[in-house]
């Protein structure tokens, strides 16, 4: 499976693993197992824990909660008072370790940290009044990623999914067009 980290924050990669909200959800995070994967392949994160049952349903609350804060900011609303109790909740939790050695960065701790650094970061992003989040403008696509690029003008969360797909339609249209106008 294919887990996307183009969000430019692990808390808006970790809301992202739900896809295409509004019509048919594609959800990356069937069990505990895939989020083992999904945490073992985000950067600033342990790349072992193990999730059981319980500490699965807390990440699938954190993602779903971040999610509707980052949404509530994207389009001006007030946070939600549940929702911010979650993320606060979590944020409260132990921090990986963090270790530096002649080997690099080693990072470690169980997947309650793991949440906590989530919910930390995700509470960075959403509390940055400089940070511009927006929400990918290709159609099918919910996820809402941190645009830093100049001048805001970042319209897809990322090119090789949602950019190509949109580019590709549009020149597909542009080729049906063409020759009709031609005759």
């Amino acid at each position: 499976m294919y887990f996307a980290f183009v969000s430019g924050n692990p808390a808006l990669d970790l809301a992202g693993t739900l896809g295409s909200r509004r019509d048919e959800p594609v959800d990356v995070l069937a069990g505990p197992t895939d989020l083992e994967r999904w945490v073992a392949e985000c950067d600033e994160l342990p790349d072992r824990v193990t999730a059981d049952s319980a500490t699965f349903e807390s990440a699938l609350s954190l993602r779903e909660a971040t999610y509707r804060l980052a949404l509530d900011r994207v389009l001006a609303r007030p946070f939600d008072p549940g929702n911010l109790e979650i993320v606060n909740d979590m944020a409260a939790g132990p921090m990986p370790t963090v270790e530096l050695s002649n080997a690099g960065l080693r990072v470690s701790g169980d997947l309650r940290a793991v949440l906590s650094q989530l919910a930390r970061s995700g509470i960075a992003v959403l509390a940055d009044p400089h940070a511009c989040l927006k929400e990918c403008g290709r159609t099918d696509c919910t996820r809402i990623y941190l645009d830093r690029s100049r001048g805001a003008r970042r319209t897809w969360c990322g090119m090789e999914e949602c950019g190509n797909r949109v580019k590709a339609a549009a020149y597909r249209a542009r080729r049906r067009v063409s020759p009709a106008a031609e005759g």
